[in-house]
């Protein structure tokens, strides 16, 4: 392949070559995504018919839960499709959605996320605040940029990946495009401006995971200053949850950008990328509602109003 052309597809990594093994992978990741389909709808709808719920942290929680219905639907029923179908194939344009939807998806939770720690943050330390700083307008501006800085970043991003010449191949060392694998395929230090970018990146990401920490920081300090173990209680029944979703999803990407090459292989960043890409939208409604009183009870009545609608 010259280095002035581009494949026209591109060969991903497959689980296993067995069969039997292809099947079992089928199963597992079909199971996986009906739970993560279930858990957000269900959660969605709840915050839509419950007026009880039109607050702005179940607002938050349904942006959320939308983002983790799309990240888990760019990446894992082509998997799926293609342990069934015996193929690693996945066109160049299948490929670079796989590269923008991803980015812009999950750079928009994180955003989202950083967003729910400072509503914490105002609903524990403000409280007399709160309905000014956290109005139904400025919920919506709020997650309007999160959504609209997200798109912009994995747009730059996106556009900057496939512009560098790929002559090395067009063999991926993962189950779904990465661009960390697509940079592995470049042949010319043009790769440099991409690195460039996923530095500032970095820069950016860190700047938020700073903001998370010091609102938790005063958010613990402030509930362990309340008097009454009821208050304690209901402030930590509504910001562990989040803080529990946040660890995860910050853990398992940190772990896939930095950990070090001496322990990179092919099955551990196979099975690094399934932690944050696949389990966290399927863990994600159940974390919430776990400790979450309101949206059980939303949830319940949901299930017992489709009960109903059947019979």
């Amino acid at each position: 392949m010259s280095n002035s052309s581009s494949p026209t597809e591109f060969l991903l990594k497959a689980f296993t070559d067995t069969r039997e093994l292809q099947l079992m992978h089928f199963s597992l990741f079909l199971g996986i995504y009906l739970a993560a389909l279930l858990g957000n709808i269900l959660i969605i709808t709840a915050v839509v018919c419950d007026y009880r719920l039109h607050t702005p942290m179940y607002f938050f929680l349904l942006n959320l839960s939308l983002l983790d219905l799309g990240s888990i639907s760019v990446t894992v029923p082509k998997s799926m499709a293609n342990s069934l179908r015996d193929t690693r194939a996945i066109s160049y344009s299948g490929c670079a959605a796989q590269v923008f939807l991803p980015l812009f998806l999950l750079s928009a939770e994180y955003s989202l996320l950083t967003v729910m720690a400072y509503d914490c943050f105002v609903a524990i330390c403000r409280p007399l605040h709160y309905g000014t700083l956290m109005g139904s307008r400025a919920c919506v501006k709020m997650a309007a940029a999160a959504w609209a800085s997200a798109f912009l970043y994995a747009l730059l991003h996106t556009a900057n990946t496939f512009s560098i010449p790929l002559c090395q191949g067009n063999v991926l060392e993962q189950f779904f495009c990465e661009i960390t694998q697509l940079l592995k395929l470049s042949c010319s230090h043009s790769y440099l401006r991409e690195v460039g970018v996923i530095l500032v990146s970095f820069g950016l990401a860190f700047g938020c995971f700073i903001f998370i920490v010091l609102s938790y920081v005063q958010i613990f300090t402030a509930v362990l200053r309340m008097p009454f173990e009821q208050g304690q209680h209901k402030a930590f029944s509504m910001c562990l949850p989040h803080l529990a979703v946040v660890s995860l999803f910050v853990s398992t990407v940190m772990f896939a950008c930095l950990k070090p090459p001496s322990i990179s292989s092919p099955v551990l960043d196979l099975v690094v990328a399934v932690l944050y890409a696949v389990v966290p939208p399927a863990v994600n409604p159940l974390i919430y509602s776990l400790r979450n009183k309101e949206l059980k009870d939303a949830l319940r009545k949901v299930v017992q109003r489709v009960q109903c609608q059947r019979q």
